[in-house]
C-alpha cells in the first residue's frame, strides 16, 4: 500500500453541478480560495460546458479569473469538446479534464455524444491544447459498470486508456460515476489495466452511492493507487445518474489516510473548516462525517456533552 497519496478536490465542479439553486460566483470563488490554503495541489474549479446543460457552471470564466491562484496548485476544469478547451485555455486552466463513458447510454445522457464521438472529441481537444500550457488529464466514466447497460466493454476501455496515453495524459482516473462498484470489482479492473498498461498512472474517482465509496478507495490503495478525487463535505452527484449521491468526502478520506499513517500533504483541520464553510454556504447538512464527529484522535472530558450526529 502506498504510504503517500495525492488528492484532487472536485467539489467545486462535480460537487456543485447537481445543486438545484445557483451557487453565487463569489461563493464559489471564496470556497476555492479557502481550498487553496489547505495543502491541496489539485483543485477542479469548474467545467466549460454549455450553460443550458449544466446551469451551475455558467460562470466558468468568471470563477476562473476571479480566484486567487496559489503557486504550486494546478487548477483544473472539465472539458467536453474543442470549444470548451478554447475557453479554458483562454483563462489559464492548467488541467483539462477530458472524460468519456465506456457506456454509450451514459455518454449520450452526459455529453450528448456516443462513446465513439466522445473519443473523437478528445482528439480534437488535444489538438487545441497542443503547444499551450494546458495538459490533458483523463477520466473514464462508468469504468466499473453502467446503471443503464450493466457490465461495460473491457476492450473499449482498453482502447480509451491507449488513446489517453497517446495524448500524454499524466493521470487517467477510473470513475465509478454512479456508484455501482465494490472492492472486488475495483481490484479486478485496476489489476487488469495495470497489467495491460504498466506505464499508465491510474487514479480513482469514486461516488458513495451505496455507502461503500471509501471501502472502494481502500481497495484501490491495496492495489497501489495513489491518486484519488474527492469532494469537500461529500458534495455532488452526477445529474445523469439515477438516485445520484456525492463523491467520497475529501476530509473523511484524508482523515482515514492520516489515521493509517498515509501522508497527503493536506492540513486536515483547514479542510474541515472549508467543509463547514461549504455547509453554511449551501444552508443544509452535507454528508461528510468528520466535520460533525471530529477527528478520532481528539480526546474528550468524561463529563463532556454527548450528542448524536447525523
Amino acid at each position: 500500500m502506498s504510504r503517500s497519496i495525492e488528492i484532487s478536490e472536485v467539489g467545486m465542479r462535480d460537487g456543485l453541478q447537481i445543486e438545484r439553486s445557483f451557487v453565487p460566483t463569489e461563493t464559489k470563488i471564496a470556497l476555492i480560495d479557502a481550498l487553496s490554503k489547505t495543502g491541496l495541489k489539485k483543485i477542479e474549479i469548474t467545467g466549460f460546458v454549455h450553460p443550458k446543460v449544466i446551469p451551475q457552471l455558467a460562470d466558468a470564466e468568471a470563477v476562473s479569473t476571479g480566484i486567487t491562484r496559489v503557486p504550486g496548485i494546478r487548477y483544473g476544469a472539465f472539458i467536453p469538446n474543442a470549444r470548451g478547451a478554447e475557453r479554458a485555455i483562454k483563462v489559464g486552466i492548467d488541467d483539462l479534464k477530458v472524460g468519456v463513458a465506456v457506456s454509450d447510454s451514459f455518454n449520450r445522457l452526459n455529453v450528448r455524444m456516443t462513446t465513439e464521438q466522445g473519443m473523437t472529441a478528445i482528439d480534437e481537444i488535444a489538438a487545441v491544447a497542443k503547444g499551450t500550457s494546458g495538459r490533458l488529464v483523463g477520466a473514464i466514466a462508468t469504468a466499473f459498470g453502467c446503471p443503464y447497460e450493466g457490465p461495460v466493454s473491457r476492450e473499449r476501455m482498453h482502447r480509451m486508456v491507449a488513446q489517453l496515453l497517446g495524448h500524454d495524459a499524466p493521470i487517467i482516473y477510473l470513475a465509478d460515476t454512479t456508484g455501482v462498484a465494490n472492492p472486488e470489482r475495483i481490484r479486478r479492473t485496476v489489476e487488469d489495466l495495470q497489467k495491460a498498461f504498466p506505464e499508465a498512472v491510474l487514479g480513482l474517482h469514486l461516488h458513495n452511492t451505496r455507502g461503500i465509496g471509501i471501502a472502494n478507495a481502500l481497495a484501490g490503495l491495496d492495489c497501489g493507487i495513489r491518486h484519488f478525487e474527492g469532494s469537500i463535505g461529500g458534495l455532488g452527484g452526477c445529474p445523469f445518474a439515477p438516485r445520484a449521491v456525492g463523491n467520497i468526502c475529501t476530509e473523511d478520506f484524508v482523515h482515514m489516510a492520516h489515521e493509517m499513517g498515509i501522508e497527503t500533504g493536506i492540513d486536515l483541520d483547514a479542510l474541515i473548516d472549508v467543509a463547514r464553510m461549504a455547509q453554511d454556504a449551501l444552508n443544509r447538512p452535507l454528508p461528510g462525517m468528520v466535520m460533525k464527529s471530529g477527528k478520532a484522535s481528539e480526546l474528550h472530558a468524561m463529563d463532556a456533552e454527548r450528542v448524536k450526529v447525523d
